[in-house]
């Protein structure tokens, strides 16, 4: 994904290649040869028009090295290029019809263009181009930071170690309450978004969102009943804060040493509003062992894991860091399950229409239909809620 600047791209590949001829059956060797797809399962990138436009802005992209477009991620696109001398990141949306506000490449630069300053785990955006002409989308260049990304819910790097896993857990706790303390007004952010009624637009959005896809009759009243819930609701008013909007383990870059944070990725959705939209979103993610079915089978997390703190530790670690009042935590549970839900529709759609091939696509409308079933029955209180 990132990595720090004046790295050589070279050695890179040639430490990854050396890893997998040490012991192809390693789980070291197995990351490696799972950090970047295929060259037949790239998306294609015309690297001689992005040379060229390169060139106009006073940057160099070094054409004798390919590019490789990273494995991890179901939406937005990620090559490591060379320009300047150094490896870069070329971020950019996936093609077809896109979900309002989301896959913003402008908003995620803008973010990362100034956030480092405060809040140095945020790799900083070098440049950013909006001009379709070149690459058929708009599309950013990041600082690349190196180290390992946990995918999913791979807990080999945790077996045997449960140490390793509550600090994990931990870790994430403490990096969202860093993020939500972050002045956004020192680095220029003191603008960004619309904080003002951002839970009231949320509940609406994603409902509108869920009606986009025309789902199917039971989806619809399903829907329907969990937005009627939620506008019930009465929330608590907060301060704003810096939010991430989809954070999460595998968007959290880990040094493959220490398992310390190198690197928090994937800004796109980034803005202000009521951090506890960003907690429960994280534990939206985050699997208990005893969860019904189609909360394993969405592996998002090693959350499992022996030592791994469960959802309900994690909301008491964050509200004591915050010394915040959560007593409105349910409504926001609830939220950000819908979310999910009409997340893996979307995938699902992309899938349906043919604009993405991927294969695990194809299991998301179950998927996302059963996680809105799931998130029914925490607002009925027929499952717990954490």
């Amino acid at each position: 994904m990132h990595q720090q600047a004046g790295t050589d791209l070279t050695a890179i590949k040639e430490r990854e290649n050396d890893a997998v001829a040490r012991d192809n059956t390693s789980p070291s060797a197995q990351r490696a040869t799972r950090r970047f797809r295929a060259n037949r399962d790239m998306v294609p990138i015309d690297l001689e028009r992005l040379g060229t436009y390169l060139e106009r802005v006073g940057l160099t992209l070094d054409r004798r090295i390919p590019a490789k477009q990273f494995a991890s991620g179901l939406a937005n696109i990620n090559y490591l290029l060379s320009v300047d001398g150094r490896p870069v990141v070329l971020r950019r949306p996936p093609s077809g019809d896109l979900p309002p506000g989301a896959h913003d490449m402008a908003r995620e630069h803008r973010i990362l263009s100034r956030l480092s300053a405060a809040f140095p785990l945020a790799p900083k955006s070098l440049h950013l181009c909006e001009d379709v002409d070149v690459l058929g989308v708009p599309f950013q260049l990041l600082e690349y930071r190196n180290g390992i990304v946990i995918k999913g819910d791979d807990a080999s790097l945790l077996e045997d170690h449960p140490g390793r896993a509550r600090a994990l857990g931990t870790t994430l706790v403490g990096i969202l309450t860093t993020i939500h303390s972050v002045d956004a007004d020192t680095i220029g952010l003191g603008d960004l978004g619309r904080p003002e009624g951002f839970v009231a637009r949320a509940i609406a959005g994603w409902r509108n969102r869920a009606e986009r896809l025309t789902p199917s009759a039971p989806t619809a009243i399903l829907t329907a009943e969990i937005g009627d819930w939620l506008n019930r609701q009465t929330l608590r008013e907060r301060t704003p804060t810096l939010i991430h909007c989809d954070f999460k383990l595998d968007n959290v870059i880990l040094s493959d040493a220490s398992f310390e944070p190198h690197a928090v990725i994937d800004w796109d959705m980034g803005t202000r509003g009521d951090p506890l939209f960003d907690l429960a979103t994280m534990l939206s993610y985050w699997t208990d062992r005893d969860d019904p079915p189609v909360m394993h089978r969405l592996a998002q997390m090693p959350s499992t894991a022996p030592g791994f703190p469960r959802r309900s530790e994690v909301v008491e670690l964050y509200a004591r860091a915050r010394n915040e009042d959560i007593s409105d935590f349910p409504a926001f549970r609830v939220l950000t399950m819908f979310k999910l839900g009409v997340v893996f529709l979307q995938l699902h759609a992309l899938y349906t229409s043919g604009t993405n091939t991927d294969p695990r696509y194809a299991r998301f409308g179950a998927l996302g239909e059963e996680l809105l079933l799931f998130t029914r029955d925490i607002q009925r209180g027929d499952a717990p809620l954490l």
